[in-house]
């Protein structure tokens, strides 16, 4: 682990004392003290304001500027409930997240992981991601989760200890592929987000939204490789307190002979997310710059975080 600075020790410090007061307090609290704090940063982060409304009326052309504005702040409460709730849900043993958690699908994952090549899941930052995976070793066994190191090193041991609390291992992206194969080679399960931009050398263009969108084809070009099934996942909200896993029909491979089999196979994962992202768009990170200008050198950011404001949209 890298040596933590002041500040590190701070934010950890702060983290910390959430995960006490959440400790205690009843459920539909944690959510409303987390709407509260996602909502005051919608208030006082104006880069990230001003860049989640851009691209939510660049992707929704049809909806009202006022619209636009109120998925924005819904979008920001969002996340901090969900931060929240990852924090909430780490001080419960596993019956305390089993109540609080269905399943819908599992028979379609069920299917893929008899199949004896492994699976690859994935979804997006989007919804309830985190608490997924400390679900599913409730009703199955563990999965993998591939994952990017934190900057913060006490965070990120922080987080890793809460990914394998019950039973799930953490693979970090850096000399991945190899640990990925081993899992798929012994009927693992192997979860990923494949919904940012992506500056990597594997990175394939695809449209999101109608719009070009440089991504991973690291599940893709996986898959083709190992023939394993492709399962997206979402973990969505319910009334009450409650969320729901719903796991997706396998994604279906390009037929024998396609062009560009990678990058087809990766549009088609994008297109599962695009379409819960358009059913639920205050559930997606849109405060991530994920269109950027990808024939530029050095990259031209197709909505720069410090684009002036409307009147209208300073006011919201």
């Amino acid at each position: 682990m890298k040596p933590a600075s002041f500040q590190h020790r701070v934010e950890y410090a702060a983290v910390k004392g959430l995960v006490g007061i959440v400790r205690v307090l009843p459920d539909a609290a944690v959510r409303g003290l987390g709407a509260l704090i996602g909502r005051l940063f919608y208030a006082i982060d104006g880069p990230h304001r001003r860049l989640t409304i851009a691209q939510l009326r660049a992707a929704f052309p049809l909806r009202s500027p006022s619209d636009c504005r109120r998925i924005a702040a819904a979008t920001f409460a969002h996340f901090g409930r969900s931060f929240l709730m990852l924090l909430k849900f780490s001080t419960f043993d596993r019956e305390g997240i089993r109540r609080r958690v269905e399943f819908e699908g599992l028979d379609r994952l069920e299917a893929a992981a008899i199949q004896g090549k492994g699976v690859l899941m994935f979804s997006g930052h989007f919804g309830y991601w985190e608490l997924y995976a400390l679900a599913h070793p409730l009703v199955l066994p563990p999965i993998s989760v591939v994952a990017r190191q934190l900057d913060n090193p006490l965070l990120d041991q922080l987080l890793e200890q809460i990914r394998r609390a019950t039973g799930n291992k953490v693979i970090y992206k850096q000399g991945a592929v190899r640990r990925i194969l081993r899992s798929l080679e012994d009927g693992g399960v192997v979860a990923m987000l494949i919904d940012q931009y992506s500056s990597s050398a594997d990175a394939v263009i695809v449209d999101f939204f109608a719009r070009p969108a440089s991504t991973t084809s690291a599940i893709a070009a996986l898959a083709l490789r190992t023939g394993a099934p492709l399962v997206p996942f979402f973990a969505l909200p319910l009334a009450g307190g409650r969320y729901r896993i719903v796991f997706e029909p396998p994604v279906a491979y390009p037929a024998p002979g396609t062009p560009d089999p990678v990058r087809q196979l990766t549009q088609r994962c994008s297109d599962v997310l695009e379409m819960y992202v358009r059913r639920h768009p205050h559930l997606w990170l849109w405060m991530h710059r994920r269109w950027r200008d990808t024939a530029a050198a050095p990259a031209r950011d197709m909505f720069p975080a410090d684009a002036p404001e409307t009147p209208e949209e300073a006011g919201s």
